[in-house]
């Protein structure tokens, strides 16, 4: 008996409002990191996208509407993710399943064409050992597409969870801290959009 009850004590010790927003700011704080990881990136294809040593520019090999087919599938599964929230919230495990599995789906789309799109150019010879600007393009975009497949593994396991668990307090924290990391990928994606294929593109 006296097990059952400290076994419960942690249970809600670990749902308390307390814990819940201790773990949402440590996932802020991993966040601000993964910026500095991204920011990095950023700075060192800046200062290397001109330097192509004779092979092909961004403007040469990129399709701003290639990429701008990724960015529509991902901004559509970040619109889908804050289904997940709010159908979390209101307790329909169902829909939040749903929404859940539309997003992995779109994901899974986007992380596709972007390995299509690494094939073609790899197959076109333009690999990550052709230039300096290529191993910055790779390192970045790489980099963002492994973000993107850790997300849908956590994507999987969340599933599971509701699943056997239901919405309860934990999972709806998980939830959480997985929203903010699909947003965050999603806004580093635009940069990406903007910054590599946009410009790039002139």
């Amino acid at each position: 008996m006296t097990d059952l009850t400290t076994l419960s004590s942690i249970n809600h010790a670990d749902s308390s409002p307390a814990t819940s927003a201790k773990t949402l700011f440590g996932f802020w704080i991993y966040l601000m990191t993964d910026c500095i990881l991204f920011a990095t990136f950023f700075a060192t294809y800046a200062v290397l996208h001109n330097s192509t040593y004779g092979g092909p520019s961004a403007g040469q090999l990129f399709s701003p509407t290639f990429a701008l087919i990724e960015t529509l599938i991902l901004l559509t599964s970040s619109f889908t993710c804050g289904l997940v929230m709010l159908a979390a919230h209101r307790q329909e495990k169902n829909k939040a399943l749903s929404y859940l599995s539309l997003t992995f789906l779109l994901g899974l789309s986007f992380l596709t064409l972007e390995i299509m799109e690494f094939n073609y150019l790899i197959q076109e010879g333009n690999s990550w050992q052709k230039s300096a600007f290529l191993s910055a393009y790779f390192t970045l975009v790489s980099t963002h597409g492994l973000h993107i497949l850790a997300g849908l593994l956590w994507i999987g396991v969340l599933g599971m969870q509701i699943l056997s668990r239901g919405l309860s307090a934990n999972t709806l924290r998980r939830l959480a801290c997985f929203s903010m990391f699909w947003h965050f990928l999603d806004i580093i994606w635009i940069f990406i959009f903007t910054f590599v294929y946009l410009m790039g593109a002139h």
